[in-house]
């Protein structure tokens, strides 16, 4: 069961998500929320799992409230307007969704989000040691076994990810997200250094200031990241 909150300025769009909510089997709705101040407050007093969101709100708008939280729960934007997208994947978000929209596309992106929170579940209790030392990835039409031995350094390039790699000089494109495949690496093995890309912290040459080096590769490290780069640093 996911533990969710649906934020929205609306009244009549809040009663419709309460009402889709409640057509989800796997949901429960811990709070409905006028505004992102009533969000904060349902977030501290309840531990939520999934936010629902809509982008323009009065005062902290949805964008701007998903940046400012250190622990974000998996998200979904509800919003009117399109032109928030790029921005809105920028986040990491699960799914982004234009009103007025649809049951059936709702739950397409609930799905989306508990196949998420599962695979994290898993990898959780597993005590973050993978089963196995590869993944498998839909490459032009096949399964690709990829030794996680193998990987260099990951990209993202909105829907599509490339995966390069020590046995070849041409990446593996395959189409996925940042949030699926970062959730299917080992987190001793890789680290995210950026809001584009994941390195395998085994070709980490040097770090110096916000550039990760391995051999003759240069990666920016974004400033949401730095911490995770004093941690590794740290050790």
């Amino acid at each position: 069961m996911l533990n969710c909150i649906a934020v929205d300025d609306e009244p009549l769009a809040l009663q419709l998500l309460e009402d889709y909510i409640s057509k989800v089997p796997y949901l429960k709705l811990a709070a409905q929320c006028g505004d992102t101040f009533e969000a904060t407050k349902a977030l501290q007093e309840n531990v939520i799992d999934l936010m629902v969101i809509d982008i323009q709100m009065p005062g902290l708008s949805g964008l701007q409230f998903v940046k400012s939280l250190t622990h974000k729960p998996i998200i979904i934007f509800l919003t009117a307007y399109k032109q928030y997208a790029v921005d809105a994947y920028d986040l990491d978000v699960i799914d982004y969704l234009v009103k007025p929209v649809a049951l059936d596309r709702f739950i397409k992106a609930c799905n989306k989000a508990k196949e998420l929170y599962d695979l994290r579940a898993s990898k959780k209790e597993a005590g973050q040691a993978p089963a196995v030392d590869y993944f498998f990835q839909n490459v032009e039409y096949s399964l690709v076994k990829v030794m996680f031995s193998d990987i260099v350094w990951i990209e993202g390039l909105r829907d599509y990810i490339k995966i390069h790699l020590k046995s070849t000089s041409k990446p593996l494109v395959t189409r996925s997200t940042f949030k699926t495949i970062e959730a299917d690496l080992p987190a001793s093995k890789f680290i995210r250094i950026h809001k584009s890309y994941i390195v395998s912290i085994d070709n980490i040459t040097s770090i110096r200031k916000s550039v990760v080096f391995m051999k003759d590769l240069e990666l920016p490290v974004g400033d949401a990241y730095k911490e995770a780069i004093d941690k590794l640093t740290s050790k």
